[in-house]
């Protein structure tokens, strides 16, 4: 029999939900709602409970490589287990990324096809459509779902319903590209069209043969990247040239938009109505939208203070935000940059990043406090020929063994326990205990111990970049040559 595997696809940059998504921890791996957990989390999450009839597999998770120890980390903190991790070398949209999971899932396995950037706040509702889908899907049809709308959007693409079914489905008459406002408010009235939510529920072997009909190239280069991938730790890396020469195109434009018209290939096309409370969450008018709110409209995190302030978001991750007599504002503040926009154009915000891009700033792209696959580091300070860093290592993590040509580096402990290397010798050190790595030696740094290392790292040199480096020996998979990392 069947079962339902679900898909999600983690490769969004979030680049409208800037400063707090950067291309190196984008949106989908933030915690933005009251629960703790992350987008990417609560995807994951999102079918407990779903109907016992159903067999689940472990999900597949489809993001870029560069974010692979992140995404392995988000899932094994809420217990997530049998995942499958396929690492994107370069990024090509929705439908390779669904077409290289349904090469690793079971030919039979119903795909659900998830965003990990959506937020639900009613999930029963999900898991009720998915029951439809799961039945239409396992006889042979591609479902989409369509939210059931609630206002004239100009920013979601439509889907026409058609003809229904006993089972709750429609058949699909056709897709709408994102309409003026005034078209919106037509469909709207209608109530034959819903909003385009990028989920997805189809037979891994339908896809497959959808695929090899309308979209041979990228099929062929989804199958060779595959037949020629590398498997290391728990993650399945297609070949980087194989996959890179893939046409880039969506699950929609590739596949979906065509099935209404090609009745001959076999797989029908089918819509079922959803109303769980979603949101893509797009930009930060939309996280307001779905977050609680005070007595005045506003909405946020962090230490605020809002005086005479309405229908505005205030999110502060360092210091205080205070505002006076503003209205539909955003204020976004992170420890290296702070937004301020009119709540209406929040969408431009992403023209701020490819301008910070185009004048080649680093905060487009990292945060400050940057994460590894050992743990984290944050440079708290900086200055000419020397820079401050607080760094924090995982239990039984450990940074590569590397050496560096330009600085020499001081570390003081002051949290845990850390096992050092420096040239040829090995040795702990304590808390309030410190040790000094000479500029050309062989080094590293890990904990041995079960809670935390935390250390404060002062360099000093005449070139403090993170590309002066030479990675001898590394855990993680990573090269052994010089890389722009710790």
């Amino acid at each position: 029999m069947s079962k339902l595997t679900p898909v999600i696809m983690c490769g969004g940059s979030g680049t409208r939900l800037w400063p707090l998504s950067r291309e190196h921890y984008p949106k989908q791996f933030l915690s933005l709602s009251a629960d703790g957990k992350s987008m990417l989390q609560n995807t994951a999450l999102r079918l407990n409970g779903l109907n016992s009839g159903i067999q689940q597999t472990g999900p597949i998770l489809v993001c870029n490589a560069e974010h692979r120890f992140l995404a392995a980390q988000q899932l094994q903190e809420q217990g997530i287990g049998g995942a499958k991790l396929v690492l994107e070398p370069v990024g090509r949209n929705t439908a390779p990324a669904l077409t290289l999971a349904a090469l690793v899932a079971e030919p039979d396995a119903v795909l659900l096809a998830m965003p990990a950037d959506h937020v639900m706040t009613r999930p029963e509702q999900l898991h009720q459509a998915a029951e439809i889908g799961w039945t239409l899907a396992q006889g042979g049809a591609m479902v989409t779902f369509g939210i059931v709308a609630d206002r004239p959007e100009t920013g979601y693409g439509y889907i026409q319903k058609g003809a229904s079914d006993d089972k709750g489905a429609f058949s699909i008459q056709s897709f709408a590209e994102k309409p003026s406002a005034q078209l919106a408010e037509q469909y709207l009235a209608s109530g034959q069209y819903l909003w385009n939510s990028g989920l997805f529920m189809v037979r891994a072997d339908q896809w497959l043969k959808a695929m090899a009909a309308l979209q041979p190239a990228m099929l062929q280069a989804c199958q060779q990247s595959m037949a020629q991938s590398t498997t290391d730790m728990d993650f399945i890396r297609p070949h980087t040239d194989l996959f890179g020469a893939c046409p880039s195109d969506s699950i929609d434009y590739a596949v979906m938009e065509k099935l209404p018209v090609k009745p001959e290939l076999g797989v029908p096309a089918r819509v079922v109505p959803l109303d769980a409370g979603w949101s893509d969450l797009g930009a930060w008018d939309a996280l307001w939208d779905v977050l609680p709110k005070d007595a005045h409209g506003n909405t946020g995190s962090g230490e605020t203070l809002a005086v005479d302030t309405r229908n505005s978001l205030l999110f502060s991750e360092n210091r205080l935000i205070a505002t006076v007599g503003l209205e539909n504002v955003v204020i976004v503040e992170t420890a290296d940059a702070v937004l301020v926009a009119d709540k209406r154009r929040t969408q431009d915000v992403k023209k701020v990043v490819a301008e910070l891009k185009a004048q080649k700033r680093s905060m487009a792209s990292t945060h400050r406090k940057v994460h590894r696959p050992w743990g984290w580091y944050d440079s708290i300070d900086s200055g000419e020929r020397f820079q401050v860093k607080r760094i924090v290592v995982n239990p039984g993590a450990k940074l590569s063994l590397q050496m560096h040509h330009h600085r020499a580096e001081h570390w003081i402990v002051v949290k845990g326990t850390a096992e050092v290397t420096n040239g040829d010798e090995t040795f702990l050190l304590g808390e309030n205990e410190s040790t000094f790595i000479p500029l050309g030696h062989a080094h590293r740094l890990a904990n041995p111990g079960k809670v935390p290392l935390e250390i404060i790292e002062v360099q000093s040199g005449s070139y403090l970049g993170e590309d002066d480096i030479v990675r001898f020996e590394d855990t993680y998979g990573r090269a052994p040559a010089v890389q722009p990392a710790k």
